[in-house]
């Protein structure tokens, strides 16, 4: 039943050994460097998703009103029809409500995968499996420090997508980075260098994004000034 999983640790595993020859190749041996390599990968991979994430997601902030006229309307009386006509605005608008969820559904396997493959990874040379001062990627990192970055970099990045307008996403701008420090602190210090890299590579796409979607972001800001002005 698992066998397509084990498929996707066996996968990790040999692209992590593949990229390690890499790093060996050019004169720096070093599995973390390994696996920096290997989050800027999927990172890239993913752009195209986080982007789509990001459109989504003002989008649906630009049809918020519309989406409450029709609650408004259709909610006490016909609550199906008030689903239909919301999914027909977000068609009209080509919105995919569930475009948010897409790149941490499709990184959940990897980081599972990632998490399975470091605690029995066959190192081939385990002298190169440290970071700094971490002994062993393998292991937990025992000062906190990889812990911390991932919580203070999952900060860093829900700052620049989070609406602090909005009491639920304020509250998980702290919970979350909170959350993520303390699973950092329990799995290999190398899937937590992973969440690192991966959170600080992901602030800098996040910025290319808001500088793409800043024409949309003023139609916001443009049909909320039309609207409290009538």
């Amino acid at each position: 039943m698992f066998g397509w999983f084990d498929a996707i640790v066996n996968g990790m595993t040999a692209l992590m050994n593949w990229l390690y020859e890499l790093t060996v190749n050019i004169g720096v041996p070093s599995y973390a460097l390994a696996i920096i390599l290997l989050t800027v990968i999927i990172k890239v991979a993913l752009y195209p998703l986080s982007k789509k994430q990001m459109h989504s997601m003002v989008m649906m902030q630009k049809l918020a009103p519309e989406i409450k006229a029709i609650q408004d309307k259709y909610k006490n009386k016909d609550p199906q029809m008030m689903q239909q006509k919301i999914m027909e605005l977000y068609k009209e608008h080509n919105v995919n409500p569930m475009a948010g969820c897409l790149p941490l559904l499709v990184q959940m396997p990897i980081l599972i995968a990632l998490y399975r493959a470091l605690y029995a990874f066959p190192f081939k040379n385990p002298d190169h499996a440290h970071f700094f001062w971490v002994t062993s990627l393998s292991q937990k990192d025992p000062y906190f420090i990889l812990p911390i970055l991932a919580a203070v970099t999952t900060y860093l990045q829900s700052k620049l997508t989070t609406n602090t307008q909005d009491q639920t996403q304020r509250t998980m701008l702290y919970m979350m980075p909170l959350l993520i420090g303390w699973i950092a602190s329990t799995v290999p210090a190398g899937l937590a260098l992973y969440w690192v890299v991966f959170n600080i590579v992901g602030t800098i796409q996040q910025w290319f994004i808001n500088k793409e979607t800043l024409q949309l972001k003023e139609g916001v800001t443009g049909v909320e000034g039309s609207r409290k002005g009538r």
